[in-house]
């Protein structure tokens, strides 16, 4: 990786002769001219205001040293900058968090000798209530890709030796293995520090070392690419809420197989998504340069309405982490597992990206609602299930209801150990991903779809209604068409009941439709995405309505 700077020796140097935006007051970006001996209430004022621009970022600021708040690059002489950076620094410490210099960019003076400089720092500092920064990221594409084999890359630290040796570590069945394409979903993390360094490279340390020494920390989450596993995806992708994708696709096989199907599924759930091209030591230049050609056009095309950056040097990695969360613009890196081509590139975009949920304090404040999607048999534990907690928080010893069964109904259960990344933890909060050991609970009473819930949140439907949008039919959908149907964690068959003010809908047609569950009563939320599908059928909608199991509605 990287060797290690000091604050004032920059990673990179460039010569920007163009300004900044304006700053803006919300989000997480200060710019300042100087910062050169503060008073002490001066001093006091930029404290709260770095505490203030890291809650905006979630744990990250962005500091724009020797610019004006027009964005105007300035630049100040050597003086003033280290007596900038020292106050900065100042700050930081006082907040506990630390800096890295991300850029910095030399002004001329009126002769053309450089004599100013502007810095751009990140600073750093892990939540209050966190032991590091947590952020999801799903790994979507077509089989054969190399999806797996990038995953062992980034996480393993050796390149791959051009037959699949870095994805051996992933796989979890014979078959994997045997055939090297992945049938279940597979969690790794890569783990960064507050230098930006990768600290998943050493040997033998264990998973909760990387947890340990980690200020920010990716869960990668493997999805299959083979379209007999498209199920399996898809609750990848609704169950999980993902922070951000990568779509992986293969140099000299373009956007081929379900490509279009996963980057369709991202969009529709409105999942940011980023691309990275690999096996690029396969092929030659003008057959790279024909598949990011191929996927420029598919993303400016109107079902997408996405803005393509290729990402050519670390300038412009910087550049679209810190733009990333206006959900316009699609990066995409060309890189090479075999030979190391532009990896380092990768990386630091995942250091630098930023954690996209701005509501979580919000979601913090609300009645838990904690998602199952899977159910473990811990020997010496017991019963364990496996989940995100969508909102509120969870403790050892709490009282929750679990729910809802087949008759709809909820049964309380007492919290027994809460674990995160395999390590013990007293709490649990929104957003978070753990694993949930339960007092006194059959192992056949459990199933992936359930919810552990606070009482005020008790309830289950068979019938919702939905806002939908049909992406693709042969013919139309009618009531009493059968489907599959992806809601958060819920994957279940529905029909449908009515089409309200249609007898029918057609590929790109909107409307609103009631849906009926087949088998039993699930939890839903209203504002949930949902997917449906049922062979080339696809649609994506919005839940707007919950019937209570108990009513049915009149039609």
């Amino acid at each position: 990786m990287e060797t290690e700077h000091t604050p004032l020796e920059p990673r990179d140097t460039e010569r920007l002769p163009e300004n900044l935006p304006p700053e803006v007051e919300e989000g997480n970006v200060e710019y300042k001219l100087k910062l050169v001996n503060p008073s002490a209430e001066r001093l006091e004022h930029l404290v709260t205001q770095m505490k203030w621009r890291l809650e905006e970022g979630q744990g990250e600021a962005i500091y724009e040293i020797g610019v004006e708040d027009n964005g105007l690059l300035v630049g100040l002489m050597e003086t003033e900058l280290q007596a900038s950076v020292a106050s900065l620094e100042h700050m930081a410490e006082r907040l506990g968090a630390t800096l890295t210099v991300l850029r910095e960019r030399c002004i001329d003076d009126e002769n053309g000798e450089e004599q100013r400089r502007a810095l751009e720092i990140l600073v750093r500092k892990v939540p209050d209530d966190q032991k590091f920064i947590d952020l999801r990221l799903t790994v979507l594409g077509n089989v054969d890709s190399g999806k797996s084999t990038l995953l062992g890359v980034l996480t393993h630290g050796e390149l791959d030796n051009g037959r699949g040796k870095a994805r051996q570590n992933l796989f979890r069945h014979l078959h994997e293995i045997q055939t090297g394409r992945t049938s279940c979903i597979s969690h790794e993390i890569l783990g960064f520090n507050n230098k930006g360094e990768v600290v998943n490279y050493s040997e033998s340390r264990s998973v909760e070392e990387i947890c340990e020494a980690s200020s920010k920390l990716i869960t990668l989450i493997d999805l299959a690419g083979h379209h007999k596993y498209l199920k399996t995806t898809i609750f990848g992708l609704t169950c999980y809420s993902p922070d951000f994708s990568m779509l992986v696709v293969s140099a000299n096989t373009g956007m081929a197989g379900t490509t279009k199907e996963h980057l369709g599924f991202a969009l529709a759930l409105k999942v940011p998504i980023f691309v990275v091209v690999t096996k690029v030591d396969m092929c030659r230049k003008f057959f790279i340069e024909k598949t990011v050609s191929q996927l420029e056009k598919i993303l400016k095309s109107p079902g997408c309405k996405k803005i393509p950056v290729r990402i050519a040097n670390e300038d412009d990695a910087i550049t679209a982490a810190q733009n990333f969360d206006t959900d316009k613009i699609v990066p995409i890196f060309c890189i090479s597992s075999v030979n190391g081509a532009n990896l380092p590139l990768l990386f630091k975009f995942l250091n630098l990206i930023p954690p996209l949920n701005k509501d979580r304090d919000k979601l913090v404040q609300l009645p838990t609602e904690y998602q199952i999607d899977g159910v473990f048999s811990v020997p010496g534990v017991g019963n364990v299930v496996g989940g995100r907690l969508h909102s509120g928080s969870v403790r050892e010893g709490d009282q929750l209801m679990l729910g809802p069964y087949e008759d709809g109904q909820f049964q309380s259960v007492k919290v027994k150990t809460v674990h995160r990344h395999r390590l013990p933890c007293r709490l649990i909060q929104a957003g978070q991903a753990s694993t949930v050991a339960l007092h006194d609970v059959e192992r056949e009473h459990l199933r992936k779809g359930m919810v552990l819930v606070s009482s005020e949140l008790v309830g289950a439907c068979m019938e919702f209604e939905a806002d939908v949008y049909l992406l693709y039919h042969d013919t139309r959908v009618c009531p009493g068409f059968r489907t599959t149907v992806h809601v958060g964690n819920v994957c279940q068959s529905v029909q449908i009941m009515e089409i309200k003010d249609k007898t029918a809908i057609k590929t790109n047609q909107k409307a609103q439709v009631i849906f009926k569950f087949m088998k039993q009563p699930e939890y839903i939320r209203v504002g949930s995405r949902l997917l449906f599908r049922q062979g080339t059928a696809k649609g994506v909608g919005e839940v707007i309505k919950i019937y209570p199991y108990t009513e049915v509605p009149t039609r």
